[in-house]
């Protein structure tokens, strides 16, 4: 019984923060920023994922698949095989001084980089 109250407790939150914490404005982007993702094809800033890349249709393209079903996949085994994920590692691992999480915290804004430099506008341009 208490699952219950607990799943509708989720979706309230969930309800309320949306009718009182969202924010109408359109999303500001920086202008330089802005040029770069053009290049990459995305032009709609209107919502916080950019729906250019991001939707059903994407899906079923190479660079959907890419981005949504082999990243899904990456991401999991990622965190199956760092043994927690990014926020755990750097969040609790760190502040308890744990030696792995440093390494993986590491490793984490490492791959990052090399993800957002070298393979993400490489896998846009596709």
């Amino acid at each position: 019984m208490w699952n219950l109250f607990f799943v509708f407790g989720i979706f309230l939150g969930g309800a309320i923060a949306f009718n009182l914490l969202s924010n109408p404005a359109p999303i500001e982007v920086n202008p330089k920023l802005a040029q770069e993702l053009a290049g990459y094809g995305i032009t709609n800033y209107n919502n916080l994922i950019p729906e250019d890349i991001m939707n059903w249709q994407s899906l079923f393209t190479l660079k959907g698949f890419v981005l949504m079903v082999a990243g899904g996949f990456l991401v999991g085994f990622g965190t199956r095989y760092a043994g927690g994920c990014t926020s755990g590692h750097a969040i609790m691992g760190l502040s308890n001084l744990q030696l792995p999480s440093l390494i993986a915290t590491i490793c984490f804004m490492i791959g990052g980089f090399i993800m957002a430099n070298l393979f993400l506008p490489f896998i846009l341009s596709l």
